[in-house]
């Protein structure tokens, strides 16, 4: 998420900081003992009132949320149970989520478009649990959508907040920002898409409503209330998905995160046309400290044509696309591309979180060590990838989480970032 107050600082730094060439839970009604303890009957019945209303709350809420998960969990032909817990619904593609939205309703996903001049498929070693053990995935003409559960909405403090990041107004101390970055950005040109291959880790969240995410950002308007963005990574989010698995994911919003956009497919809004890929999914192999090095090929582009942002991931996998629409700035291009890490800081303890970021340790140790972004490139008005120019690095409190960046003929522009969070020196 980005706010404010971090754009102004990328402003202000963007000419001093430049490259070197973004169980379920039960219900438990206690039966309680009737034991008379106040002798004035008006309080009593007033006790018992109380006792009986408390179940009653509790039924309402079930009942709202079993209606919501009515909506959002589509009829599937088949279910397929992940090792790590997860239950994958292959549903119709034309019955996903996004044909919800009014401007969907009764049509189908589009074909396939143009990918970028100078494109070439990046060779990814990456899958997804449920397919590797599964033997298989989803039957054609189907979708893979991860199943929500009571469990996962319970989670969250309200359905409302249930797969958003909802901001309440803006903060005007960047010190005080929940949210934490090391970031590489573009901006000052249009922009039409981006690509980075990135790298895989399972970072440490040390609080339920903390997450730690990797990812690239597509963004256009102002950081204020018309906030246009489109990203796509991988995050740990134990408040989402009730584990801490490194998991693909997307979300969109076009209004600074206070009321359009969702993670996923947990709204209406990206069309999936892919029967291999499960948005929401846990990532594996993962990389290790001084092991083997994993990472997922991300790019998002804007379709000359019809004008939609489509996702691929991997070795070529077209995902699906955001259609157009659901936009106001971002129907035209994007004024901003940024790489990067991103965690969220609860300060539940009191202190700065010990929630890592990328592999948990800074960029200045590099390979096998930190975690990177490499090949980054944009997409200009020609439909074609090109190298990024005029790369900008900015880390919001670099003493928790720094950014390196460098460039060379086998990883073009790349990035090392991350850290630890809480040290001797991020009290």
């Amino acid at each position: 998420m980005l706010n404010q107050e971090k754009t102004t600082k990328m402003a202000s730094s963007s000419s001093s900081f430049k490259s070197y060439s973004t169980i379920p839970i039960l219900f438990i009604f206690v039966a309680f003992l009737c034991t008379p303890v106040l002798s004035n009957p008006l309080l009593s019945d007033a006790s018992n009132r109380n006792q009986t209303l408390r179940p009653r709350h509790e039924l309402n809420k079930l009942k709202r949320i079993r209606n919501y998960l009515k909506k959002i969990n589509k009829p599937a032909v088949k279910t397929i149970q992940s090792p790590d817990g997860d239950l994958i619904d292959c549903v119709r593609s034309h019955l996903q989520p996004a044909f919800d939205h009014p401007k969907l309703k009764g049509q189908k996903p589009l074909e396939p478009p143009e990918r970028p001049k100078a494109h070439d498929s990046i060779n990814s070693t990456e899958f997804q649990l449920w397919a590797e053990y599964s033997g298989g995935f989803c039957p054609e003409g189907t979708v893979p959508i991860r199943r929500t559960t009571e469990k996962d909405v319970l989670r969250a403090s309200s359905i409302r907040r249930f797969g958003r990041r909802i901001r309440r107004g803006v903060r005007r101390d960047t010190m005080s920002s929940d949210h934490e970055h090391a970031v590489a950005f573009v901006n000052g040109d249009r922009y039409y898409g981006a690509k980075a291959s990135i790298n895989v880790w399972t970072p440490r969240v040390t609080d339920q409503y903390e997450f730690s995410l990797s990812q690239l950002w597509v963004i256009s308007g102002t950081f204020g209330n018309d906030l246009n963005t489109i990203e796509a990574g991988w995050q740990v989010s134990p408040e989402l998905y009730g584990d801490n698995y490194p998991r693909f994911f997307t979300y969109w919003t076009t209004d600074a995160y206070q009321a359009t956009g969702c993670y996923n497919l947990l709204c209406s809004g990206f069309v999936q046309i892919n029967n291999k890929i499960a948005i929401g999914a846990a990532i594996s192999p993962r990389s290790s400290y001084h092991g083997r090095q994993f990472d997922i090929g991300i790019m998002i582009w804007k379709d000359p044509k019809h004008g939609h942002w489509w996702l691929e991931f991997g070795s070529g996998l077209l995902v699906g696309y955001w259609p157009s629409f659901l936009f106001s700035h971002l129907q035209s291009h994007a004024s901003m591309i940024q790489f990067g890490g991103e965690i969220v800081n609860t300060k539940s303890t009191g202190y700065h979180t010990s929630t890592q970021m990328g592999s948990g340790h800074f960029a200045d140790e590099g390979f096998g060590k930190a975690s990177y972004f490499r090949n980054l490139k944009v997409v200009d008005w020609d439909n074609s990838l090109i190298p990024l120019n005029n790369l900008h690095l900015l880390a919001d409190h670099p003493n928790c989480y720094n950014i390196k960046a460098g460039k060379n003929n086998v990883w073009g522009n790349y990035i090392y970032y991350g850290g630890p969070g809480r040290n001797s020196r991020c009290p």
